[in-house]
């Protein structure tokens, strides 16, 4: 028996309303703890306002949007299968020989169609508010200021304090790891507020513990007499995994933009695993939201007037736990290149899917 528009619709009406309402209150408790953290970085320093600090939070809350969805699909979804459980509403549709999969297959389209929208059209305006989050906690908090990015011009670099610093060039790069180099190198050197003292051209550049190391370098400065070195040395507090952490951090960009960075990372020689395993975690996220709508059926669609409902939420509590959990161990996994960026962000998806589908297949077919 096909299952009708109506109760698909009223299906459908239940599932996204309770799932609403619990992502209301995800992001409501997620973004009370979000201010506190802030105020408590941000104490001692009297320009961070509370104005302040409130943008900040706001700015940061389209990214927790992103986290907080797949758990609030697993308790909306728990939710509302249990008051439709209680009320005896899947006894009645089951009597009239509607199955468990075709009255979850409403709510599964609906949350990947969500998982679609979030990746294409919501992740570009989470990337673009996190990018200013950045720049506030950058300016505010006293983050890093190094910064590095990629274009069609080649490499820039950007070090050094505030009093003094250097914006670094290169058009190529070449080897990976400790052995990069950048090649056909031009220095910058500032004061103040960018206020030019000299400049040094140089085939090519190694970064050394402590210092650049720049080979057939010309130096030249305001009213002085260019001049050649073989080999000079400038100070500077970068390493190699200081200049990795300084590109664009993967939230910031765009599921749009990654691909493309992506390879200008790849191609310039450095790891591009974090931005890799963030991408396919986008890629798999409406997969892993199908995931959490079974997941919420194996502990709700049983539920019967005498069932507990204090073991039904621990039981999906526990298991959202313990997804996270394992998802951040197979992230991490992917972020060292234990395994391939790809398989550790879509094993968690992959792992709930299988999970729920065998668990449902034993309580409906048994």
């Amino acid at each position: 028996m096909r299952i009708s528009k109506t109760l698909a619709f009223y299906m459908g009406r239940q599932f996204m309303f309770w799932m609403i309402c619990v992502f209301i209150s995800l992001i409501a408790i997620a973004a009370m703890f979000d201010i506190v953290e802030l105020l408590r970085r941000a104490s001692g320093q009297k320009e961070v306002t509370i104005d302040i600090i409130i943008q900040m939070s706001l700015l940061k809350l389209p990214n927790l949007v992103q986290e907080m969805l797949p758990f609030a699909v697993l308790l909306g979804g728990m939710m509302a299968f249990w008051r439709m459980a209680k009320a005896n509403e899947l006894v009645i549709s089951r009597a009239a020989g509607v199955s468990a999969w075709q009255f979850l297959m409403t709510p599964m389209i609906l949350t990947f169609l969500v998982g679609v929208l979030l990746i294409t059209t919501f992740n570009p305006f989470a990337a673009a508010m996190r990018s200013h989050y950045e720049n506030m906690e950058s300016k505010y908090l006293g983050k890093s200021q190094t910064e590095f990015a990629m274009g069609s011009t080649g490499v820039w670099l950007r070090q050094g304090k505030e009093d003094a610093h250097a914006v670094i060039h290169a058009n190529s790069v070449r080897g990976s790891g400790d052995e990069a180099q950048l090649l056909d190198v031009v220095v910058f050197q500032l004061e103040g507020e960018d206020r030019f003292v000299g400049r040094i051209d140089a085939a090519k550049a190694t970064l050394r513990a402590g210092y650049w190391e720049l080979y057939d370098a010309y130096i030249s400065a305001p009213d002085e007499v260019t001049r050649y070195v073989d080999v000079y040395r400038l100070a500077t507090e970068l390493t190699i995994e200081g200049i990795q952490d300084s590109f664009a951090s993967a939230d910031t960009l765009s599921f749009w933009e990654l691909p493309k960075f992506i390879s200008s990372m790849e191609q310039a020689g450095f790891n591009a695993n974090a931005h890799r395993l963030y991408l396919n975690s986008l890629l798999s996220m409406p997969v892993l939201l199908c995931a959490m709508v079974l997941i919420a059926a194996i502990f709700s669609i049983r539920v019967s007037r005498r069932s507990s409902t204090g073991m039904m939420i621990i039981g999906g509590v526990i298991s959202g736990f313990l997804l996270y959990f394992f998802t951040n161990i197979v992230h991490a996994l992917g972020m060292s290149a234990s395994i391939p960026a790809a398989l550790a962000a879509w094993m968690p998806a992959g792992v709930a899917m299988m999970l729920g589908i065998t668990a449902l297949l034993h309580l409906e077919d048994g």
